[in-house]
């Protein structure tokens, strides 16, 4: 069995582990018969040294994009080209929130990452793939960078809801934790992360600010005070380092260094110190945070120049001593063999294999995507009409894509959804007293009957209207005669089906004076309704008011106005 040994000569550092890789098939032990130890002097480059076997044994060639042993397996997927990585190990822990307790079931429950800890009174949120994944109104940008856990951040709350009205600029969420080893004072770290950016309006152009304090105990700062705002508010929290970010629904990787003047035992992230104002919630997400001496970086990958020309690159230090191989996916890219990789292929995981005559080390995965920003549209267009999106011309429904360049030269994607209006015909059938007018659009008709009306509808198509008018079959009479003769005695009210109840009858004299009133009454019912008297006697003859409020069989409740005259 081949056996591969990593060495890292800093200092007092003791080796790494001695790795072990599995062999396919019985083979003899080869030994190792060359054992190299040397310095690599090259502008302040750290020693790293590997101590490998000599010769090869059969199995797959690790940089010829193919299956060579047929196991199903390419290039770095097959454990015969392990390597040894270089990626530094985070002084921050569960630096990408996936070690937890439990799952969030909803905002506010950072106590669910192991190590972390709740830093201000304004709370972080933990988002986890197991659980809750972020708010309905501001739209969580996946994949995650590092694996299914990240934390989401406020920078003040600005949109009111029905349970306050009340702005709060200084409502600043930070999550803190304490570091595996402090930074000791005048040393040079390197602080690299993922901030995530939700749609525009919620996240926009921002600066990630990064606090130290000289205890653990100094965490939480501002306890009880909600709007306690930045962690330099306390004397006990200085401001290490701070790096602008912009973005749109996407991930976004930044980094900064950081050379303490005192010895940092504790760090707090989160939101620029700056006041914001506005209307809607300030809102930012943030994953695997790797905090290191900046010397432990040398061997990661970097990108230069604007990813969406095709000028950008990818590049690792190059020195004339070592050879390379890049990998997407962990296959080898065809004639990628230098320290800089251009062009840049698709989205995708990227790592170098890093080869010197005393073996190999392998760089992290960097997940390379390009931006693009998109962008989603509704239109509604009549059947005679063609709608210009751009490059194309459209006149049926659908949705449809257009990609455009933005002033940075990334992808636009527009997406519209289409809708094409056919003429609209309607039907409606109305029913009305005789002498009433019915309005449609323009048209007034107040004759029984069927007509059309000719309308535009809110977007300028046309819509025809076929209306079937009738009258209702309600009759009040004009007068009665209260005399007793059995013919006419009493003021009712006559229809048929049309009219279901005679809701409420009033009548009054000429000088507004309450005569009578009654409720309920039902129609075609001679005996009810006015006979002519009063609580104070017999009315005398006249002319007098009535309203009266009709239930009609369309449930609508009519209310006729108008004269009768009493003759006895």
């Amino acid at each position: 069995m081949r056996e591969c040994r990593s060495y890292e000569l800093r200092g007092d550092r003791e080796p790494d582990t001695v790795y072990r890789a599995p062999s396919k098939q019985p083979i003899m032990n080869w030994g190792i018969i060359n054992l190299w130890l040397g310095l690599l002097i090259a502008g302040g480059l750290s020693a790293v040294w590997w101590i490998a076997d000599a010769s090869h044994p059969p199995g797959e060639i690790c940089d010829n994009g193919l299956d060579d042993d047929a196991d199903g397996l390419i290039d770095l997927n097959d454990p015969d080209c392990a390597c040894a990585s270089v990626e530094p190990i985070s002084l921050i822990p569960n630096p990408s929130f996936e070690e937890r307790s439990c799952c969030p079931r909803n905002h506010s429950q950072l106590s669910c990452a192991d190590t972390w800890i709740q830093a201000s009174e304004a709370t972080t949120d933990y988002l986890h793939m197991c659980g809750w994944t972020g708010w309905d109104y501001i739209p969580t940008p996946f994949p995650f960078p590092d694996g299914e856990g990240c934390v989401g951040f406020r920078n003040g709350r600005f949109a009111t809801n029905e349970f306050t009205d009340v702005k709060e600029p200084n409502f600043k969420e930070y999550a803190g934790a304490c570091l595996l080893s402090p930074l000791r004072a005048n040393n040079t770290y390197l602080f690299r992360f993922y901030i995530g950016f939700s749609q525009s309006k919620n996240s926009p152009p921002t600066e990630v600010t990064f606090f130290g304090t000289t205890d653990c105990s100094n965490l939480p700062f501002g306890v009880g005070n909600r709007e306690f705002g930045c962690p330099s508010n306390d004397p006990n929290w200085k401001l290490l380092a701070s790096v602008g970010a912009s973005g749109n629904m996407n991930w976004v990787q930044r980094e900064v260094t950081i050379t303490p003047r005192e010895d940092i035992y504790a760090i707090a992230v989160g939101p620029t110190c700056r006041e914001l104002s506005g209307d809607e919630d300030i809102y930012y997400f943030f994953d695997n945070l790797l905090l290191a001496d900046q010397k432990a970086f040398e061997f990661q990958i970097t990108e230069h120049g604007n990813p969406c020309v095709d000028t950008f690159s990818m590049t690792i230090p190059a020195y004339d001593t070592l050879q390379y191989q890049w990998y997407r996916n962990g296959v080898a890219i065809p004639g990628a063999t230098s320290a800089r990789l251009r062009p840049v292929g698709p989205t995708g995981n990227y790592q170098v294999r890093i080869t010197s005559p005393q073996g190999c080390k392998l760089t992290n995965d960097y997940f390379f995507e390009r931006p693009a920003f998109y962008e989603e549209q509704e239109a509604v267009i009549c059947h005679n009409e063609y709608y210009q999106f751009h490059s194309q011309t459209l006149w049926e429904t659908g949705v449809y894509t257009e990609t455009l360049k933005s002033v940075e030269h990334c992808d636009s994607v527009i997406q519209l959804s289409l809708r094409v209006t056919d003429d609209k015909v309607d039907s409606i059938a109305v029913k009305l007293f005789e002498g009433e007018t019915l309005r449609v659009g323009a048209y007034n008709f107040a004759i029984a009957g069927e007509h059309l009306a000719y309308l535009t509808t809110n977007i300028g198509c046309d819509s025809t209207v076929h209306i079937d008018l009738e009258y209702y079959h309600v009759y009040i009479p004009s007068a009665f005669s209260p005399n007793d003769d059995g013919v006419n005695d009493t003021f009712s009210i006559f229809g048929n089906e049309d009219l279901l109840t005679i809701q409420s009858m009033r009548i009054f004299n000429r000088w507004g004076q309450l005569m009578y009133e009654g409720s309920d009454l039902a129609p075609d019912a001679p005996d009810l309704g006015w006979n002519g008297k009063t609580r104070l006697g017999v009315a005398p003859d006249g002319v007098y008011i009535y309203s009266i409020d009709l239930l009609m069989e369309d449930g609508q409740v009519r209310n006729k106005k108008g004269s009768v005259t009493l003759i006895r």
